[in-house]
């Protein structure tokens, strides 16, 4: 199905586009290229073996330990939840929801234990939890963290919530408005899990990018580079073109 373009101010033809192309998204600091739900956690626990500080090295090993040998939940709170508060503090903000997988795979946390955390952690647990699932639940009893993550603007959560875990369970009318919400929101579709084979022929999805784009355009509003990859996929199946290349429908992004 093609969906023609709405007019979004493009130069004459003739004139050159002055306007800087979208920067590439540049890899966060202190974690591998992968996003750390597809990260295997021995290959993460090998990244931040590498990059840790022998002090930080060190509290993340006895922390594994204590998480493997008391697993689940003793007490009030387990001591395991107590070093994913530590995390930002010990091993610094850009390796801290590595860690925190790595805690939560180690103490073999169940939906009833990352639900726990995830309700009552702060968003950087939150978040942690949300890459860890699908290290952690194999089916889709942890749904409910996704669609509360969803529910928010915040950036961070909606990103991890898009990701492998939301691209296996998720429905399809659920998971449609999962890539609204990143469009909305500025979240990048990149983070989108298999975003490729989820939007392949989805006429729905595309249905609902073109009233979008129609709604901002006559809103006198720009319409968000994102969706017009994300369209071409639902019209071809194919790979979305990188930031700076040739737009599917014919203009210089």
């Amino acid at each position: 199905m093609t969906h023609p373009r709405p007019t979004t101010g493009a130069p004459a033809a003739g004139n050159q586009d002055s306007r800087p192309a979208p920067s590439r998204p540049q890899p966060t600091e202190g974690v591998p290229p992968t996003p750390l739900a597809l990260t295997p956690p021995p290959t993460l626990h090998a990244h931040l073996t590498t990059h840790l500080a022998g002090a930080a090295r060190a509290w993340l090993d006895q922390a594994l330990e204590e998480a493997a040998a008391n697993p689940g939940t003793h007490g009030p709170i387990s001591v395991w939840e107590l070093r994913l508060a530590e995390a930002g503090r010990r091993c610094g903000s850009e390796y801290a929801d590595a860690a925190r997988v790595l805690i939560l795979h180690a103490a073999r946390a169940d939906t009833d234990a990352v639900t726990r955390v995830y309700f009552q952690g702060t968003g950087a647990e939150r978040r942690a939890v949300l890459h860890a699932l699908p290290h952690l639940v194999p089916g889709p009893d942890a749904l409910p963290l996704i669609e509360d993550a969803l529910r928010t603007n915040d950036t961070g959560l909606l990103a991890a919530a898009v990701g492998p875990y939301a691209a296996r369970h998720l429905d399809p009318h659920q998971w449609r408005h999962a890539v609204l919400k990143c469009l909305f929101t500025g979240v990048s579709v990149s983070a989108v899990a298999d975003l490729e084979g989820r939007a392949r022929a989805d006429a729905e999805l595309a249905r609902m990018l073109g009233d979008y784009a129609a709604e901002r355009t006559a809103a006198g509003r720009p319409v968000p580079e994102d969706l017009y990859r994300v369209l071409a996929l639902t019209e071809s199946g194919s790979t979305p073109p990188p930031h700076g290349s040739a737009h599917p429908h014919g203009k210089e992004s």
